[in-house]
């Protein structure tokens, strides 16, 4: 194996330089911040900041609110990620069996995922807005569903679930139609030559074998469901109505940049941080012993 060498000695960190440059401005810098402040009372226009320890986090977890957040974000989480994920296997295993226009088909679902969450917002904003949307006309027209998330909390939640779902959706449904070409074709035509019908290889053979793609995108799509959704929730309920769909990164930018309390923001994404860190090292450790490797 020929071994790459660089003429000068100081080549290789005048690469990477740059990379590590907006690496410590925009993400170690500002991390360093937030956690500085969150252990200080410090005001929103700079000046001072009072030294206070875990006074911030001891008033931070005995806020009812803080508890619904916390409610609100396993409620929205749990349905966006099982929705996206359901969609998504569901879709690959079209694909996979489409023989005519299958290119066609493939691009048209993975376009989603090129929307920006505040776009795919919008979209659907407009899609189920309660007095000209054309969703909302059809649901109060043939299931006399008075269909309104501005009053309606249940609605609110149905609304941001779905636009976070349909935005992830895409990106499920490629790792799963990899996964499903993966498998070869002789174990699905065994099983099928040995009477199993199409549910049943998908219970028995395919799920399992999946299990490995299965297990990453869960990973991904509660990271996904905690931090990237911000956008989303922004554009359609802004949290509302009261706190319905306010999730713990969108109650971080509502203290932080309405409220102004940059210590308790602060806090709050310190400890959101962790509870990610906490839900991916539970997945990594307690799930992927469910996992079938195919050797």
């Amino acid at each position: 194996m020929r071994r790459v060498t660089f003429d000068g000695r100081w080549l290789p960190y005048l690469l990477l330089f740059p990379q590590l440059l907006i690496l410590l401005w925009f993400f170690f810098w500002p991390a360093a911040q937030a956690l500085y402040q969150a252990f200080t009372l410090a005001s929103p226009f700079g000046g001072y900041a009072e030294w206070v320890g875990f006074e911030n986090f001891t008033d931070m977890v005995s806020q009812p609110e803080y508890h619904k957040a916390i409610w609100v974000t396993i409620v929205f989480s749990a349905f966006t990620t099982a929705l996206s994920l359901g969609l998504g296997l569901l879709f690959a295993l079209f694909a996979d069996r489409v023989l005519r226009a299958t290119d066609a088909y493939r691009i048209l679902l993975i376009w989603p995922y090129a929307v920006a969450p505040a776009i795919a917002g919008a979209l659907w904003t407009f899609t189920l807005d309660p007095h000209s949307g054309v969703v909302a006309f059809a649901l109060k027209t043939v299931l006399d569903w008075g269909w309104n998330p501005e009053l309606s909390s249940f609605d609110a939640m149905v609304l941001v679930v779905f636009a976070a779902a349909w935005k992830q959706v895409a990106y499920n449904f490629v790792f799963f139609l990899a996964g499903l070409q993966s498998i070869p074709r002789s174990v699905i035509e065994s099983a099928a030559m040995d009477g199993a019908g199409p549910l049943r290889r998908i219970r028995d053979i395919i799920l399992p074998l999946l299990s490995p793609t299965t297990f990453f995108l869960i990973v991904l799509n509660v990271v996904y469901a905690f931090f990237d959704t911000f956008g989303i929730i922004h554009v359609t309920t802004e949290g509302g109505p009261g706190d319905a769909t306010t999730i713990l990164v969108y109650k971080v930018f509502r203290d932080g940049f309405i409220g102004l309390d940059l210590s308790a923001s602060a806090a709050q994404s310190i400890i959101l941080m962790v509870v990610v860190i906490a839900l991916t090292v539970f997945q990594f450790r307690f799930l992927e012993r469910r996992v079938h490797y195919a050797g």
